[in-house]
């Protein structure tokens, strides 16, 4: 794959080999400290930081950092207290843009190569339907699946569905002893959750019946054919369900990404007398607990992590410990990604520290809890239904479509009526997913779909007419005979939006990087948001297909090339559609 360096880099190892001409030989390599700048190209600060360990003034070691720099196209001037303000030549951003655009991938480099990512996202529950609790984890986990797998990685996605478990017996009951309750179909997740409802109530009020449900537990815990069949039919029927959702969200998880807790039951067994061998797990009131080092609660005591209950049942904890041992040894994973709710911290910090004790999380394996925060109604806490529900997924994202297609009816579009509603679920399922994605990750949001579907500021529905936007120059270019693909001529002047606008443009590769080290994707939507507000300062100021000259025609329309292609790529990664026409 042809990979284009970025002009930012060009500048910093510039910068770096000056700087290193200027300071004593203990000091080479130091950070140039460069970053984009409002008064040039780029300003770097790395002088100003270590005048002060070689004792010399800070303008006096830009100035001699900058006299380097001479040899290089650069031009540099000396700023402020001893910054560096630093100017690239035309000729270099033009080429920088004719380069990104020859290249496979836009010249991004696949920097993740041998990297084996296990990601694990989404997790509903069998026999439930999805609600607004899935919505972070799935989106925020496809994005970082999509991102890693983009730069190279080897991602397995895996989906650990709740398949398993003492409720299982309790339905299953309920669905014996009610055989008129009809729950396949179409309507199917929502009769069962009816049915579960009801079970559960029957159980809390019926002795006899939560007698019945527990010995269909063990039916099903040791194999019991008919038990296993009605459990078989809602895994099938839940798993039609969750991958409908997948679909409409535009979710990558196909039924092969399943990972339900049903398939570790044969592994507990063995995962708790391993860590009772090892000394790790202790007998705590009758329960096998495992203790993590500076762990303990508020009163004081140690808390202890369940790997095995008072009644033999196992905890999720020893079940959490048997998929990250799998994850190493099966699928031979170097990182490992649990994309979980921040309530879950302290559970993923004693499970890593447990499977680390064990053997079973090596020291160059990384286990990391990809933590995120709560979406919140418009009253600031957590987002119900009106009486005080769980909202579902699918009313959640007919909601946002039913507005952007409001939104959108009131533009003149010019769209056949199929096209609409296409764009129409685009925008709103995209309005969505980008509404979450562009919050800060760990940080609870408001969801408020007015705001979502708004066709300026910082939407998914912005974004996605900043590309329509594109598409429609290049087709017009294309109808009035225009010929696009002109080689850029690197001769030509640069306006200072255009020269913001290829620079911004050159950044697309270091953001998904970022990304792929943090694991924010809020900064690829600002990165983003970023790009599609420079193209429109520079369609607000360079006309394209008016322009006086040939040459400058064609080079805006590679900028405007370059742009559509960043753009679709970029919503790509965040699982947004990016359509032609809006």
């Amino acid at each position: 794959m042809s990979h284009v360096v970025a002009i930012k880099d060009q500048v910093e190892a510039a910068v770096q080999a000056a700087l290193t001409q200027v300071l004593p030989a203990e000091l080479a390599g130091t950070d140039p400290v460069v970053r984009r700048s409002d008064r040039a190209d780029f300003q770097a600060n790395g002088p100003l930081a270590v005048a002060k360990r070689v004792g010399r003034a800070p303008r006096d070691l830009a100035a001699a950092t900058a006299g380097r720099l001479a040899a290089s196209s650069i031009s540099p001037e000396v700023s402020g207290p001893g910054f560096l303000n630093l100017t690239v030549p035309t000729a270099t951003l033009w080429r920088q843009v004719a380069a990104r655009l020859a290249a496979e991938n836009l010249g991004i480099a696949a920097t993740r190569v041998g990297e084996r990512t296990v990601i694990d996202y989404s997790a509903p529950n069998v026999a439930k339907e999805m609600h607004v609790g899935h919505l972070r984890s799935t989106i925020i986990g496809d994005t970082l699946a999509r991102v890693l797998a983009h730069l190279g990685a080897t991602v397995v996605r895996q989906n650990h569905v709740g398949d398993w478990g003492t409720q299982f017996g309790m339905l299953i009951q309920y669905i014996d002893e009610h055989p008129e309750q009809t729950w396949q179909g179409e309507a199917s997740m929502s009769a069962l959750d009816a049915l579960y409802r009801a079970a559960r109530a029957e159980f809390n009020a019926d002795p006899a019946f939560a007698d019945r449900a527990r010995a269909r537990v063990v039916a099903l815990q040791s194999g019991d054919a008919a038990t296993l069949a009605t459990w078989r039919e809602l895994v099938a029927e839940s798993e039609a369900a969750f991958q409908a959702v997948y679909a409409r969200l535009g979710i990558l998880l196909t039924p092969a990404d399943a990972d339900g807790e049903s398939r570790y039951n044969a592994d507990l067994p063995g995962v708790v007398d391993d860590l009772v061998a090892r000394g790790i797990a202790v007998d705590s009131d009758g329960a096998l607990c495992a203790f993590t080092d500076g762990v303990v609660g508020p009163d004081g005591d140690p808390v202890p992590l369940i790997v095995r209950k008072k009644d033999g049942g196992f905890g999720y904890a020893a079940t959490d410990l048997a998929t990250v041992r799998l994850r190493v040894e099966e699928y031979q994973a170097t990182r490992i990604l649990y994309v979980v709710d921040a309530r879950q911290a302290l559970h993923f910090r004693m499970v890593f520290d447990v499977a680390r004790r064990a053997g079973w999380l090596p020291d160059d394996v990384a286990a990391t809890h990809v933590p995120f925060g709560t979406v919140l109604g418009a009253d600031g806490k957590p987002f119900k239904t009106r009486d005080g529900g769980t909202v579902r997924l699918d009313d959640l994202l007919d909601q946002a479509v039913e507005r952007a297609r409001a939104e959108l009816a009131e533009k003149d579009h010019g769209l056949t009526p199929e096209e609409f509603e296409r764009v129409a679920q685009a925008a709103g399922i995209g309005a969505v997913k980008y509404a979450d994605l562009s919050n800060t990750r760990t940080k609870d949001y408001v969801f408020d779909v007015d705001r979502m579907v708004a066709l300026n500021g910082n939407t998914g529905v912005y974004l996605q007419y900043a590309h329509a936007r594109v598409r429609s120059i290049l087709r017009k270019a294309a109808d009035a005979g225009v010929p696009l693909g002109r080689p850029i001529d690197p001769a030509l002047p640069l306006h200072p939006a255009e020269r913001a606008l290829a620079l911004t443009l050159d950044e697309l590769a270091a953001t998904l990087d970022d990304v792929a080290g943090t694991l924010e994707p809020h900064r690829l939507a600002g990165y983003l948001f970023g790009l599609a507000r420079a193209y429109t300062e520079f369609y607000d100021q360079c006309p394209v297909l008016r322009a006086d000259d040939d040459g400058v025609r064609a080079n805006r329309l590679a900028l405007c090339e370059l742009t559509g292609r960043t753009l679709a790529t970029g919503l790509d990664l965040l699982g947004l559609a990016a359509p032609d026409r809006m």
